[in-house]
């Protein structure tokens, strides 16, 4: 996952000094973790360096208000005076951003810290009244003769910025009266955003009792049991999540119900026609591109996870897999714990062997606490990279518990860290990629580090191991996701009908888990309350096709790579350099891949589809 500065969701809790710095992790069962040091941001939540920027940045932003607010159509007809305000709107976005990083990471170390609840939202209450502020200027600059900005535009210092005026002009139709733009922004801290928060807070704190095990377990420890070598304790890791879940399903019904119909008022008011177009327009892709994907990839199940699935359970000796069985190790995979150190090496090295470059700036991540590594208590689950402001650098949180899954992680999550630091030459402006290109450096790095595993990789029952976990990934990755996207669409279209009653969700999600995994997985009774915990749905509506448009393209990258296209490196990093200037179709030209293409989507699958015949014809061994 990646965060952008203005759109951060939580991040948990790591101990922090009087510095505000990450706290060593300290030598432990997986070697000695890194806690991430956010000093390059600020030194501390009470230092005199964040009172400054939240008080300057208030200045700065009444400033350009009072002087631009109802003006720009004149400034417009000077390029030179454009730029000017340009500019300095872009420094007061990367000084927000930095604000908002700031208390976004520090809250994610701990999210059931009160203090660091406290900081967060008060430095969200603040930074809200600011881009209030600011409204106007994205308003009026839609409202500009195109002729007059067209001849803007060629001044000097400011046709740097035109495709971040070619991408405002999109959202033209979409917006409002900076009355109504003003009352939205201004609601959202009780509205949305308040909900974000109550379901990571409440999610954090929640504790699973999970039998045999001597205290409650928290979230990402609960969920580790599900990829469990022991079937009993898989079992009961599922029924945990299923008791708790249940518990307090009415909770995430009503934030669910209640964020739908803030997005469906959202729309309406809006002129976003289908439940997806306001995520469509903000990733820069067209929703004929985005139903290819989904079909190509919902008519590829057969061919995909049910095969799979029905592989898996011949391994593990069942007629059907439990749901709980779905992440299980194969019995013959060697079960060791990969230490930090060697977890390390083998991204690195896996960068190295396809760019220098590419390693020596992943490394940075590692030399300089640029990561939060250890699972603790009130920390937020999962993953991601934030990539902060230009000026400062991107941050990567881990929960680390030493399985080959998790070295993958890291390789995704630093692919993202090595994308936004190439990026940031572009600014704040430019710099923040869409989703759909988001995700291809993640996906790439974890393809380089898989495949060089693989090449080293000579014993047959290791082979297959891995095999089959990178299979279950890119499963996980591609069919789980647009799964997780239909889910979506079918929440929002019924919930414009009328409030869904927790059953109504339920009955959503298990056809089409059903329909995705197919006939070889066995849903037990608990299951249907599994949707509760996916935190896209709640932060980011329909982010999660981003995952599978990704995965397809990087295996198209990937193939041209192991064919030695022309100039591939050279062009590989000038697509990741160019962050959000360029659409994805002048970003994939070089490589001569075209998305709108049906066959660009089957090419990627068929990938996923080769390493399952690969596995059947592994069936003796082991």
């Amino acid at each position: 996952m990646t965060l952008t500065p203005r759109a951060h969701s939580a991040i948990p809790g790591f101990k922090f000094n009087a510095a505000g710095a990450g706290a060593s992790g300290g030598q432990g069962e997986f070697g000695d973790l890194p806690e991430w040091d956010l000093s390059d941001l600020y030194p501390s939540p009470d230092s005199d360096a964040v009172k400054t920027d939240l008080e300057e940045g208030a200045t700065e932003a009444r400033r350009l208000k009072e002087t631009y607010a109802g003006k720009l159509h004149d400034v417009a007809k000077d390029g030179a005076a454009l730029a000017t305000l340009i500019k300095d709107y872009e420094a007061l976005a990367d000084r927000l951003g930095r604000l908002g990083s700031y208390a976004g990471l520090l809250y994610a170390s701990n999210q059931a810290d009160p203090e660091r609840a406290k900081f967060y939202g008060d430095v969200s209450e603040k930074l809200t009244a600011m881009w209030t502020d600011l409204l106007f200027l994205e308003l009026e600059l839609n409202q500009i003769d195109e002729a007059v900005l067209d001849a803007a535009l060629k001044h000097p210092e400011l046709s740097f910025y035109k495709p971040w005026f070619d991408d405002l002009r999109k959202e033209k139709p979409y917006q409002l009266s900076e009355e109504v733009e003003r009352l939205f922004t201004e609601k959202s801290q009780t509205g949305s955003r308040a909900l974000n928060r109550l379901f990571d807070e409440t999610m954090s704190s929640l504790k699973f009792d999970v039998e045999g095990e001597e205290e409650p377990l928290g979230l990402e420890a609960t969920l580790n049991l599900m990829s469990n070598p022991d079937g009993a304790k898989r079992k009961a890791g599922s029924q945990a999540l299923s008791k708790t879940f249940k518990d307090n399903v009415r909770l995430f019904t009503l934030v669910t119900n209640t964020l739908a119909k803030d997005k469906e008022i959202s729309d309406r008011w809006r002129g976003f026609k289908d439940v997806a177009d306001s995520r469509h327009l903000a990733n820069r892709v067209e929703a004929p591109v985005v139903d290819a994907l989904a079909k190509s990839v919902t008519d590829a199940y057969p061919r995909l996870s049910h095969r799979y699935y029905a592989l898996k359970a011949k391994w593990l000796g069942m007629d059907k897999l439990n749901h709980w069985d779905r992440n299980a190790p194969l019995p013959e995979k060697p079960e060791r714990v990969i230490e930090w150190p060697e977890a390390q090496e083998m991204v690195l090295s896996a960068y190295g062997g396809f760019a220098p470059e590419m390693a020596d700036i992943a490394k940075k991540f590692f030399d300089n606490d640029w990561i939060d590594a250890p699972v603790r208590a009130g920390k937020a689950p999962g993953a991601f990279s934030a990539s902060t402001v230009p000026s400062a650098h991107p941050y990567v949180l881990m929960n680390y518990l030493g399985k080959p899954r998790d070295v993958m992680t890291l390789a995704h999550e630093l692919g993202h860290g090595v994308h936004q630091w190439l990026a940031r030459d572009m600014g704040p402006l430019l710099a923040p990629t869409p989703l759909t290109l988001a995700e291809t450096a993640s996906v790439f790095g974890e393809m380089l580090t898989f495949r060089k595993l693989l090449a080293e990789t000579t014993d047959p029952k290791e082979r297959k191991a891995l095999l089959a976990g990178k299979t279950e990934d890119m499963l996980n990755t591609v069919v789980r996701q647009i799964a997780f996207y239909t889910f979506e669409r079918k929440v929002h279209e019924a919930r414009r009908e009328g409030e869904l009653t927790t059953d109504q969700i339920n009955e959503i999600w298990m056809a089409i888990q059903a329909e995705s995994l197919g006939p070889a997985i066995k849903f037990h009774d608990g299951y249907e309350v599994f949707w509760t915990y996916i935190p896209h749905f709640i932060h980011s509506p329909f982010y999660v096709y981003a995952y599978a448009f990704g995965d397809c393209l990087v295996n198209s990258l990937y193939g041209l790579y192991q064919e030695a296209h022309p100039g591939f490196v050279e062009k590989y990093f000038d697509m990741l350099k160019a962050g959000g200037s360029k659409h994805h179709s002048e970003m994939l030209s070089p490589f001569g891949l075209d998305a709108r293409d049906p066959e660009f989507w089957n090419k990627g699958l068929k990938v996923i589809e080769g390493m399952i015949d690969e596995l059947e014809g592994m069936e003796n061994v082991g």
